[in-house]
């Protein structure tokens, strides 16, 4: 072993671990709600956490938050999207952005089960506006109906 190889030991020492543990970085004591939501990959840019917060869809603790709020561990935070409701409550804190198996132990998803789909598998649509069906495409819905 030469001496120079001590000294990459020791400096890596102490620069400390690159990315964040599985319950994010313990040394935090509080966050930007924005940089968390960015950071537990539920939105795909920290602007898009912004913007989500600025329009309401936001809430910590069942109040509407801006995205510069701190935001603590065993917080609730609930996000509203296109697909529904999602609850989550805060177990670790980051503002790195790291990989979604990480990413996932920062929450615990609260969030209630989706409701089933209401669209019957092989039930044929059919755009409106695009006029009287063709001759084979009536065959098709008879075949479809059981005629």
């Amino acid at each position: 072993m030469h001496a120079d190889d001590d000294d990459d030991d020791e400096a890596e020492a102490e620069a400390g671990p690159t990315t964040a543990g599985p319950a994010g970085d313990p040394a935090l004591q509080s966050v930007r709600l924005d940089k968390w939501l960015w950071a537990a990959r539920c939105f795909k840019t920290r602007g898009l956490a912004s913007e989500a917060c600025a329009a309401g869809h936001v809430k910590v603790g069942g109040v509407t938050a801006k995205a510069a709020r701190s935001l603590k561990r065993g917080e609730e935070v609930t996000i509203k999207t296109g697909d529904g409701l999602r609850i989550l409550e805060v177990l670790g804190l980051s503002e790195r952005r790291g990989p979604a198996a990480v990413a996932r132990t920062l929450y615990n998803d609260r969030s209630p089960p989706r409701p089933p789909s209401t669209e019957v598998p092989g039930m044929v649509t059919r755009d409106r506006g695009l006029g009287r069906p063709t001759k084979q495409e009536r065959r098709d819905i008879r075949r479809l109906r059981g005629y």
